[in-house]
């Protein structure tokens, strides 16, 4: 299985996300190679992204 982006007009909306939790993690993401940050690091923006995804996903649908 592969990670492909079903919405292809997400994936900007992905990318600004991602950056914008790194900042708020001060976790200092850049565009391009990131292998010099840690597994714990890398984690922790995917697993805040996921929460904020499911988070307002579950306010709209209120």
């Amino acid at each position: 299985m592969t990670n492909k982006i079903v919405v292809p007009e997400a994936k900007q909306a992905m990318e600004d996300l991602k950056f914008e939790v790194a900042n708020s993690l001060n976790v200092n993401l850049k565009k391009g190679y990131n292998g010099d940050l840690t597994a714990k690091e890398n984690g922790s923006v995917g697993g805040e992204m996921v929460k904020r995804m499911i988070q307002q996903y579950q306010s709209s649908h209120k």
